[in-house]
């Protein structure tokens, strides 16, 4: 009787064992379908940062800590009355700086934040905004990199003062970018230019000969492949790469002139760089400043409003993400050392 017992126990137990994880798998199975049809809307996020209220804040621990209680006690009361004044004042008299960062890698991957806060501006601008884009761009992909610069040429077409500052990098495809704005400011050491296009791969056909394996590469169209990895490459292969690249290069150089017309081409797109004085000797660029100095001169009669847009991706996405960025980053390091 009490074998029984404890048969019907355990089997008790390990129904009910059973039924709990059952019914954990499907509120998660739920969830994870409410996720799935409501998860791009909710992972979507653009954050705010007021410039000048955080400019302010940091002035403000700076004379706490230097200043006589009495003196930041006295400090603190007028600067309450003045964000007071602000406040009665509002916002819709004053001029607007709306502040974006790019940093750059191979593929330009931050482009599609970039087309929405673009988007995002263009439909909430008024007249006297503007736009500092903060740069850090040493180039890649020309499709990346040419759609960038076609989100930027988005806010000048609408005729919304464009300012771009370049504090470490503007080159090829960050050039690219670049050269859309309106004004151009460099730091001193900023690294400007590389108007230029370039191809590399290597080519294994030999090693593989060497041990006896075959490659094989079937195209439909003369030029489907011009040169291969693996294949023999020929002479003729070589020359339309090289025509392709030519090409590629007077677009570059067309659409750099469209928008710096005063630029000597014929000196500058030369697939060479310059620091940030010789590039305005160049006309490369148009003057030299930090973005700091500009953003902290700005703040005297403008609103400064940083705009960051982000989409929160899953663990293995990230993971990804993570590793692509760090094999793109040593790339670009490699490409800025040579």
């Amino acid at each position: 009787m009490e074998s029984l017992i404890q048969v019907l126990l355990a089997y008790g137990l390990f129904l009910a064992k059973t039924i709990t994880i059952l019914l954990g798998i499907g509120v998660l199975l739920i969830l994870a379908l409410r996720l799935r049809q409501g998860g791009h809307a909710d992972s979507e996020q653009l954050e705010i940062t007021d410039l000048n209220q955080r400019y302010r804040e940091l002035s403000s621990e700076l004379k706490a800590f230097s200043m006589s209680k009495k003196a930041f006690k006295a400090y603190r009361k007028a600067e309450h009355k003045e964000e007071k004044a602000r406040e009665k004042a509002g916002h819709a008299d004053r001029k607007r700086l709306f502040v974006i960062e790019f940093n750059g890698d191979i593929r330009a991957s931050e482009v599609g934040a970039l087309r929405v806060l673009v988007t995002t501006l263009l439909m909430e601008a008024r007249d006297g905004d503007q736009v500092l884009v903060c740069l850090d761009n040493s180039g890649g992909l020309v499709s990346d990199h040419g759609l960038a610069a076609s989100q930027l040429a988005r806010i000048r077409d609408k005729g919304i003062p464009l300012t771009v500052a370049v504090d470490k990098v503007a080159a090829s495809g960050g050039y690219l970018m670049a050269c859309v704005a309106e004004r151009i400011i460099a730091a001193p050491f900023a690294v400007i230019g590389s108007i230029g296009v370039l191809a590399e791969l290597p080519n294994f056909h030999r090693l593989l000969e060497r041990y006896g394996v075959d490659f094989e590469l079937h195209t439909a169209g003369e030029y489907k492949r011009t040169l291969t990895i693996f294949g023999e490459n020929t002479d003729e292969g070589r020359q339309k790469l090289r025509e392709q690249l030519e090409e590629t290069h007077a677009l570059f150089k067309s659409f750099v002139a469209a928008y710096r017309p005063a630029l000597d081409l014929d000196r500058v797109a030369t697939g060479e760089y310059w620091h940030g004085q010789r590039a305005v000797e160049l006309g490369l660029v148009d003057a030299i400043q930090t973005s700091d100095d500009f953003l902290l001169a700005s703040t005297e009669d403008m609103d400064l409003l940083k705009l960051k847009y982000s989409v929160r991706k899953k663990p293995i996405e990230r993971l990804l993400s993570s590793i692509r960025a760090s094999l793109d980053g040593a790339v670009a390091n490699w490409r800025r050392a040579s």
